[in-house]
């Protein structure tokens, strides 16, 4: 049997905290493996394998793995920040399959509906489509690896929206029945490390997120909220209903002053398509002396279901005085050079630093009604400062996601009100205040790993 050799490659993103988390892992990694192997296996950092963007879209990355890794490797193995590995147990797994044969290696998601962010694919039975639950890790054995680059070189990736990886990568491995299906691994779990649940997984899930300190505090966060006038009646009572009394600094923002909101006109007309214009002018009016000063903005739209005090608990893992932006990402044209954004339903996060360096670099809506997420993230990408990517921000409701992957998640957005009942979506999802649930189950590793 000839040695598995394997290439890790960590979904890694170059904001600081990012880049701790994922050495971290990385030296995990290189420790279990000291003791299995004479040689080190390979672990690379997705964010500096190059300084093209579209990197985290995996696909513009398979010529170079397999230009790098073809002649020498049986397996590339992709895995999350918060995937922890037990190597042994995962060598053992991979050993099973033919390594040189085709594989597409995960833990399968399915969709129970068909959604929005899959553009309604496989609408006459959606859950028949099977696609890797990233934070599990997922596996390419090197033939497959080699003969998708060159599918890469061949022919173009198309120049289009980048919405959920993880579905958009197992579509171009399928090749409409082409080419390879996931095969499901059961070694390949989410179960929380400590779980009885996780003694036959080769990969497990930090049990809890990240604490890194105390919560940001409320009155660190604006709050604005975008509206316009047809919505003060339909969708500002939800956020009133809500989320609103998490908020210490909150405006609304409308085509219309309406005194008993109060919602601000901030002189923009409304428009149908997006909001560049009121965006751009919200950035401003968090600079000025008009409202307090916060370190951070957090941007969202009347009908956006957030919990602020998990998102104070995410914040505090950030630097405010980097340029940061946090949210949902989603990626337009990443093939060809494009840029990557963050997604506005889901809410935008922004450090002051970063709003400071927007704004300072002239970058300007090039009409009202430009998409005011995407133009950002030209801006932000013309910057060269990053979009950071969060999962638990959504852009759609919790019914448009696998449960699976919702099952580990404590999120922080939703959106959407179609055909659901807001109020009884923010209640289940969001509601509870994640402080005093983890507080009292908080596990020493968790502390120390901090």
């Amino acid at each position: 049997e000839p040695p598995i050799i394997i290439v890790f490659v960590i979904q890694s993103q170059s904001n600081s905290f990012h880049v701790r988390q994922a050495e971290r892992r990385r030296a995990d990694l290189l420790e279990q493996a000291q003791s299995l192997t004479e040689k080190p296996p390979v672990v690379l950092l997705l964010h500096n394998l190059s300084d093209n963007e579209g990197d985290w879209s995996i696909l513009p990355l398979l010529p170079y793995l397999s230009q790098s890794f073809g002649k020498n490797s049986s397996w590339i193995v992709f895995l999350e920040e918060e995937t922890n590995v037990k190597m042994t147990k995962l060598v053992q797994v991979l050993g099973k399959f033919d390594q040189n044969k085709e594989w597409f290696l995960g833990k399968p998601l399915h969709d129970e509906e068909s959604t929005i962010i899959h553009h309604y694919a496989f609408a006459e039975n959606p859950s028949v489509f099977k696609y890797p639950d990233f934070s599990a890790a997922w596996a390419l054995s090197i033939p497959l690896v080699v003969r998708l680059a060159n599918k890469v070189r061949d022919e173009p990736l198309k120049s289009d929206f980048t919405i959920d990886l993880k579905h958009e990568v197992a579509l171009y491995i399928w090749e409409n029945g082409k080419g390879q299906h996931l095969t499901a691994v059961p070694e390949l779990c989410t179960e929380p490390d400590d779980s009885p649940q996780a003694q036959h997984c080769a990969t497990t899930l930090r049990s809890l997120p990240p604490l890194c300190g105390e919560p940001v505090s409320a009155d660190d966060v604006f709050v604005a909220v975008k509206t316009c006038k047809k919505f003060h009646s339909e969708r500002v009572p939800v956020v009133k209903k809500t989320w609103e009394k998490d908020a210490l600094f909150l405006e609304y923002y409308s085509d219309h002053a309406d005194p008993s909101i109060p919602t601000i006109n901030l002189g923009v007309p409304n428009t149908e398509r997006g909001h560049c214009g009121k965006t751009f002018a919200i950035l401003k009016r968090f600079l000025s002396d008009d409202v307090p000063k916060t370190n951070w903005l957090l941007i969202v739209d009347d009908d956006t279901l957030i919990s602020l005090p998990r998102l104070q608990v995410l914040l505090s893992c950030y630097d405010p005085f980097e340029p940061v932006c946090l949210g949902e990402r989603y990626g337009y044209g990443l093939s060809q050079g494009g840029y990557s954004y963050i997604t506005g339903g889901g809410g935008m996060v922004f450090s002051r630093e970063a709003v400071v360096r927007l704004l300072k670099s002239g970058c300007k809506c090039y009409s009202n009604d430009a998409p005011d997420d995407m133009v950002l993230g030209m801006c932000l990408n013309a910057l060269g400062l990053p979009v950071t990517h969060s999962p638990l921000f959504h852009q759609a409701r919790p019914e448009d996601y696998a449960r699976d992957f919702l099952a580990h998640q404590v999120p922080v957005s939703f959106h959407k009100h179609w055909n659901i009942d807001p109020i009884a979506v923010f209640n289940k999802w969001l509601k509870d205040d994640l402080r005093t649930t983890t507080a009292g189950g908080l596990n020493k590793s968790t502390k120390t790993e901090l």
